[in-house]
């Protein structure tokens, strides 16, 4: 990718270090905000402050931000309403208006949880319902960008998982209760299309490469329960699978914030446009167990 400067918020988050692996070619800005950074002349950045925003992409002059910087926890979403709203909301308004006035490219990451689960297998032209609040905030925060920017694309995703050095998400957590001989239950009846980060990052630099404008969804192409997905887990990293118990999601108690019930998406449009291919689960698990090996 050779588009001079490209700076991505959030990226000590896991899609955000997988874009910075194979980010080649350009001038790559790094930031960081709650955590240590991870990458030397990393530039702290709060989205949260508007003043600050500007005055520090007017000083760096970005062609492409690729904006990852999210409050992605639903529950703390639904519990930390304002503070949810700031980062989701406010802050990708003031990256959008930033982006703008230095006539940069925007790149911006969505989420599923922008539907209300009751159809599965979305496509771009389906109407967004979200039922909890972090989807709010995400739908919000698509409107803020197409208000704000003229020259945009957002790529709606689905269940990240990968490897991060810091941080869980679903895969992980899964392989770690399940190394340490521990039990889970898991929901069977909660649908998605889970999306591996390495994917997903080569697909948001050849989004990039291609100018591609506008909604796309960009997932796995594999929709199935978080259930069997933990089963397959275990399958291919060789662990316990008689430790995930099924579970209903309104036996769930531990849940304040709702979850659609099959939020899962329908990739067909930007595979027409790319040649870097979703995957399903087992070539995304088998690569996580290839770079296990490393």
């Amino acid at each position: 990718m050779n588009k001079g400067k490209v700076l991505v918020t959030g990226s000590t988050g896991l899609l955000g270090t997988k874009i910075i692996s194979i980010v080649k070619n350009c001038n790559v800005i790094t930031t960081f905000h709650n955590t240590k950074p991870l990458y030397p002349n990393s530039v702290k950045l709060d989205i949260r402050d508007s003043n600050y925003v500007l005055k520090l992409f007017y000083k760096l002059k970005p062609t492409i931000v690729i904006h990852t910087a999210s409050e992605t926890n639903v529950e703390k979403c639904e519990t930390e309403r304002e503070q949810a709203w700031k980062t989701n909301v406010e802050g990708t308004r003031n990256i959008a208006e930033a982006c703008q006035k230095v006539n940069a490219k925007l790149l911006c990451i969505s989420t599923d949880y922008v539907f209300d689960g009751e159809k599965g297998l979305y496509n771009e032209i389906d109407k967004p319902n979200p039922v909890n609040y972090y989807g709010l905030t995400k739908l919000e925060s698509e409107k803020q960008v197409s208000t704000y920017s003229k020259n945009y694309v957002i790529l709606r995703t689905s269940v990240l998982y990968g490897w991060h050095p810091l941080k869980s998400n679903y895969v992980t957590w899964v392989i770690n209760k399940l190394e340490q001989q521990k039990g889970i239950a898991i929901v069977e009846d909660h649908y998605n299309t889970p999306t591996l980060a390495d994917n997903l990052a080569k697909t948001v630099i050849e989004t990039i490469e291609k100018d591609l404008q506008g909604v796309y969804h960009a997932a796995g192409t594999e929709r199935i329960n978080r259930y069997e997905f933990a089963k397959k887990i275990a399958k291919t990293f060789g662990l316990n699978s008689d430790l995930i118990k099924p579970v209903k999601m309104s036996q769930v108690t531990t849940w304040t914030a709702k979850r659609p019930r099959d939020s899962s998406l329908d990739t067909r449009k930007i595979q027409k446009q790319l040649k870097t291919k979703p995957l399903n689960i087992i070539e995304g698990l088998n690569k996580m167990k290839e770079e296990a090996k490393l």
